[in-house]
């Protein structure tokens, strides 16, 4: 904001989220005098909570639902960023389009490693952000073992891990950690360029990444939804403990590498899955004020087809 007005200027950041992004993004830069945010999510994917932590703010803050799945939201993001017409929109993003992004997320891998020494990082793993920020910590000098990829059923990174061919998921599959139902990541680009490889925005590898060293990098593990309720189901039983589908996929792919000494990283509040975790361990978890709060308050929502000209039009009709 400050710089901003200091160019006498004003920033339109536009953002898809499966389901948390948004809400983190909308409330971070909510009330800003010289910043809009536009969030896109999928209409059918996220749950009344994820949705409302979204739509109830107002003001600079505008949410669109679209009918389609999330991959669908970030390719409208990716198109409007090349569209010449919309170039004094002066748009910016918070998805990891913008490299800006990945940087805080190297930062708690450091801090692990102050605390913990050399250890080894389950990931839960949409569009690998977060296993991003811990390469690039890696790159950096930050001993750390090995990563693993926890993926829920969109699988496709695992099966790229196993065989050495990528084949995108579309459309994704819906899956109880539903912030991770991402068919192509975007971030795999980035991932395969690390190790040497170049792979377009279709998904199509026009030269192979160093497969022998992400191998012994990583470890990529897929979990369905029966393994997240049962990790649920585990952890509280063991440790009083209510963790959400997303760390679950984590804590899971965790237990199956147990000999390893590792870190695993959670996402959200399991207040915001209230239907699984119900389900699963028969428990309502308790609510956040913010999410109290929230749920009280009046939507203000949009919707759209997934069409981009739509998206275009509804850009240049409300952002001058």
């Amino acid at each position: 904001d400050y710089f901003l007005e200091q160019d006498n200027n004003e920033l339109l950041i536009l953002t898809a989220t499966s389901g948390d992004t948004g809400s983190a993004v909308a409330n971070a830069f909510f009330g800003m005098e010289r910043i809009k945010v536009v969030v896109l999510f999928p209409k059918e994917e996220i749950t009344e909570r994820q949705r409302k932590l979204m739509t109830t703010l107002g003001g600079n803050i505008t949410a669109i639902s679209i009918d389609g799945k999330f991959d669908d939201c970030q390719a409208l993001v990716k198109e409007a960023f090349v569209d010449p017409d919309l170039k004094y929109l002066n748009l910016s993003s918070a998805n990891s389009i913008n490299i800006a992004r990945l940087l805080p997320q190297i930062v708690y891998y450091a801090y692990a490693y102050s605390r913990l020494g050399k250890v080894n990082f389950s990931i839960p793993s949409g569009n690998f952000g977060d296993l991003m920020g811990g390469l690039f910590a890696k790159e950096m000098g930050i001993p750390v073992n090995k990563f693993i990829v926890a993926v829920n059923e969109n699988d496709e990174f695992v099966d790229f891990y196993n065989t050495g061919e990528y084949k995108n998921i579309s459309p994704s599959k819906n899956s109880l950690s539903n912030a991770m139902n991402v068919g192509h990541p975007s971030n795999l680009a980035r991932l395969i360029a690390l190790y040497g490889g170049i792979i377009d925005e279709k998904g199509i590898i026009a030269k192979m990444p160093d497969m022998q060293k992400i191998r012994h990098d990583m470890v990529a593990v897929s979990v369905t939804d029966e393994q997240t309720k049962e990790e649920i189901r585990s952890i509280y039983k063991k440790f009083h403990v209510i963790i959400e589908p997303h760390g679950a996929v984590g804590l899971y792919a965790a237990e199956k590498n147990k000999d390893l000494r590792l870190v695993c990283l959670e996402t959200a509040d399991p207040a915001k899955f209230p239907d699984t975790v119900k389900e699963v361990i028969k428990i309502d978890p308790a609510l956040p004020e913010c999410l109290r709060q929230a749920l009280k308050k009046e939507e203000y929502l949009k919707n759209l087809d997934n069409n981009y000209q739509d998206f275009k039009q509804f850009l240049i009709g409300n952002f001058k």
